[in-house]
């Protein structure tokens, strides 16, 4: 196993539960608490763990969600969070979905620590991977590990997040160019760390403020574990955040509503400002290669990266996982061609993410032209949903919720009632919108900073 970022642990819990013995390879030196590290640059910002995901993790590590909150993830519930779309706010103080607010590094941590107690899985830290090949004249591959001797392995399973490097080894052994797509808006973060009560914001969770092609400035506050608050400022092009301290809070006052500006002002800070710029799109075909090697499999960010502003890289990287446990029940009775087959079911785990961020990505690029006639109409009836939710529709904002949790079916969308309350909508008007949430004048209670 190449990697022991989340998606790698995960992936490694599952051969684990199949009865492969797994080795799990990972270029950082990694400690036993909870810390940022070099290959998770992202790891400073805030991490929105989808429904979703947090459930196919619990399948994969029963008892994985209490031990987050044990360890000082924060339970909430989205139904508690104020949500500032693109066109209002979204209906608030209904209950939604329940997640776990926490840093990266704890979430990482967390599941780590289990994984490593798996019988069968072992965790070399500190060790880089610079080949991959096929033994001389034999089958399975050799790993290359410089300052170390390689390893031999009948299974590789590439979850070495998007810096992988298989395409360039995959092309050198002669198994041909994978076709590979990027869509960037060129989103940046800037992100600090804040000490606040937890009810700071009273009955209101959270605060997410979406960016959008009008506004292309948003930011997000959630508390996490020890006390504190992860603020972001969230940017696309060349309204992307600085990292210093008094651009960042120019920043968080020039968004639509102040709600975080004023956050920002009533809470102390107790870090620096982190910025994270690598948030393209990216997506390589492996599943179209024509000549796809036997005993290799390619699993999240490897495979399909995508702009982290959505929260769906874990998410799709714990369905991945599911979906090798059950296919892959026992070490034998594999039929040739299982990796291929295999290949493709990963890639479809992706499909519905891939499409939600590339189809409001390319909203903030030049290439919006190049949308398929589905997208464009999912999109454009999404909109529609989105004007219904923010005028009090709780249907149309619990449906788009299902999708972006990825519990839902897009063909959910076109529900009956919903295309109802749309023709209600367009020949008699929509009720008053969305009030604000509950947020108070937090501003007044400043804490010296």
């Amino acid at each position: 196993m190449l990697g022991a970022s989340l998606a790698g642990l995960l992936t490694a819990a599952a051969l684990g539960s199949a009865g492969w013995t797994v080795t799990l390879l990972e270029r950082d030196a990694l400690t036993d608490r909870p810390e940022p590290r070099p290959g998770v640059p992202q790891g400073h910002q805030p991490h929105v763990l989808l429904y979703r995901g947090l459930s196919a993790i619990e399948e994969l590590l029963p008892g994985l969600r209490w031990e987050l909150i044990v360890a000082g993830g924060v339970p909430l519930d989205t139904g508690d969070l104020a949500w500032l779309g693109e066109q209002g706010w979204a209906p608030f103080g209904t209950p939604a979905f329940e997640l776990v607010s926490a840093t990266r590094p704890l979430v990482e941590h967390v599941v780590r620590q289990r994984v490593k107690a798996l019988p069968g899985v072992q965790l070399h830290s500190g060790t880089r991977v610079s080949g991959l090949r096929r033994p001389a004249g034999g089958t399975g591959w050799v790993v290359e590990c410089p300052g170390n001797a390689p390893l031999t392995a009948e299974l590789v399973v590439d979850a070495s997040g998007r810096g992988s490097r298989l395409p360039i080894w995959l092309a050198r052994s002669g198994f041909g160019e994978v076709a590979t797509t990027i869509v960037d808006a060129r989103v940046g973060y800037a992100s600090r760390v804040y000490s606040a009560p937890a009810d700071h914001l009273g009955p209101v969770a959270g605060i997410l403020m979406l960016l959008t092609p009008q506004s292309p400035c948003g930011g997000v506050a959630l508390p996490v574990e020890g006390g504190n608050w992860m603020v972001a400022a969230v940017g696309a092009g060349d309204r992307r955040p600085p990292r210093d301290a008094a651009g960042f809070d120019a920043f968080l006052g020039r968004l639509r509503d102040p709600a975080l500006a004023d956050f920002a002002r009533s809470a102390r800070p107790v870090g620096d400002i982190v910025v994270h710029r690598r948030t393209g799109n990216v997506r390589h075909y492996y599943d179209r290669m024509k000549n796809w090697p036997t005993g290799l499999l390619v699993v999240g960010d490897a495979s399909c990266a995508f702009n982290p502003v959505y929260g769906q890289g874990i998410a799709v990287a714990a369905c991945q996982a599911l979906l090798l446990r059950k296919a892959l029940p026992s070490v034998s009775g594999l039929r040739p061609g299982w990796e291929r087959r295999l290949m493709r079911r990963l890639a479809r785990a992706a499909e519905l993410p891939w499409a939600i961020a590339t189809g409001e990505d390319l909203r903030y690029t030049d290439s919006e032209s190049g949308r398929s006639p589905i997208d464009a109409l999912f999109g454009r009836w999404s909109h529609e949903l989105d004007r219904l939710a923010v005028h009090g529709d709780l249907r149309a904002q619990r449906t788009l919720d299902r999708i972006y949790h990825l519990v839902g079916s897009p063909a959910g969308m076109f529900h009956p009632a919903l295309i109802a309350s749309a023709a209600r909508a367009r020949l008699f008007g929509l009720p008053t919108p969305v009030p604000r949430p509950p947020l108070g004048d937090h501003s007044r209670q400043t804490t010296a900073r």
